[in-house]
């Protein structure tokens, strides 16, 4: 991986990524296309309608379904799915907390109980890299150990613990593992944790940080914390991370936490939030939200967004839109997610270039303006 600093505006950073498959100009957006499929999209819709640079998929549940060794069977991730950029796969450490009811981790991994069979599954440190060398991903998110917020002093400083120790594991396979030629151009990132409580996080940051990685991610946000509490934990997380190394903000977030953790010195993010809520009827726009299930929009002639020049927006008004929701039609699938990730996608590019003009306090109180905020 090449990494740069193209211009910084503050903590505000614009950054230029190279791994094999794509170059990468951040802040970025991942969007999610977990078992290897942004939904109701496709490789072209991601790469030429869109332009995405990286797309992001889940090591748990391509490994459950249809298994990295048929993935590498077609090439990797690429050969199977026909995206030619790149992939960053995450490690399965959230699907362990999101399915908590399933799965317990101990302190060599996680043994969780598939969704879809039931069957028994170990997660170590080693076999999640051994699935993403199959997948083929250009960057590979290292097994990690997440709790819920609140938790305990003692469940978070256990958090940390296992993730560093995991993450030791981790850097010394994965160099032992380039030295016989596999994942050879394949990057490692750790994540940090510790809650949204700055002593925990600058313990986990320094004994990570001090490990051989190509990036760090903070982990651990999002799951039940107000977002104030986000904002300061990521304030005070970043200055501990590598000036030169990517930061990467997990599962994160709405339109304003873009931005605001942008401010904060953030590069890469991730989230299910624009497919999730087009599927559902919300459609993000320079002016806030809508829901076009809404009658309003019954004979709307005007696009979704018109400020807006995605492939929907060009294409297809309001009142078709609604109607296609309406009636439940695949086809609004699509346009409304090619809607929603166009839109973040855009808004990263507009952060980007208000960062290398050092305009973006202005930007960000356009943004907001905008909104009526």
């Amino acid at each position: 991986m090449e990494f740069q600093i193209d211009k910084t505006d503050g903590l505000a950073r614009a950054c230029t990524i190279k791994t094999a498959h794509s170059t990468i100009q951040t802040p970025v957006f991942m969007p999610v296309g977990t078992v290897g499929s942004v939904k109701s999209l496709d490789a072209k819709d991601m790469s030429e309608e869109l332009g995405a640079q990286i797309i992001l998929g889940n090591t748990y549940h391509l490994y459950l379904r249809p298994n990295d060794k048929v993935i590498k069977h077609f090439g990797g991730l690429h050969g199977f799915t026909k995206f030619p950029n790149s992939f960053l796969t995450d490690s399965g450490g959230f699907q362990a907390f999101s399915l908590s009811d399933i799965s317990k981790a101990d302190e060599n991994g996680i043994t969780f109980k598939s969704h879809i069979d039931g069957s028994s599954h170990y997660f170590t440190p080693e076999f999640v890299l051994d699935i993403q060398y199959n997948l083929n991903s250009d960057i590979m998110m290292i097994l990690d150990d997440l709790v819920a917020l609140p938790a305990t002093q003692e469940r978070i400083a256990l958090s940390i613990k296992r993730t560093t120790n995991w993450a030791k594991r981790a850097i010394t396979y994965h160099k032992q593992k380039q030295s016989e030629g596999i994942g050879v151009h394949q990057n490692i990132f750790a994540i940090i944790q510790g809650g949204t409580d700055e002593a925990f996080r600058k313990i986990s940051a320094t004994e990570l940080c001090e490990l051989d990685f190509d990036g760090f991610a903070i982990g651990g946000l999002s799951v039940g914390e107000v977002n104030a509490d986000m904002y300061e934990t990521v304030a005070y997380t970043t200055p501990l991370m590598p000036q030169h190394k990517p930061r990467y903000l997990m599962g994160v977030g709405t339109p304003e936490d873009l931005v605001e953790n942008v401010e904060r010195g953030v590069d890469m993010f991730d989230c299910v939030m624009p497919t999730r809520n087009a599927r559902n009827g919300t459609l993000f726009t320079t002016f806030g939200k809508i829901n076009i299930k809404s009658a309003r929009f019954q004979l709307d002639t005007d696009p979704i967004d018109p400020a807006c020049d995605c492939f929907t927006c060009k294409n297809y008004s309001r009142g078709y839109l609604s109607h296609l929701f309406r009636a439940r039609e695949l086809t609004y699938f699509r346009l409304a997610s090619l809607h929603n990730l166009h839109y973040y996608l855009s808004l990263m590019k507009q952060m980007r270039e208000a960062i290398l003009k050092g305009e973006f306090a202005t930007f960000k109180k356009e943004f907001y303006t905008k909104r009526g905020k």
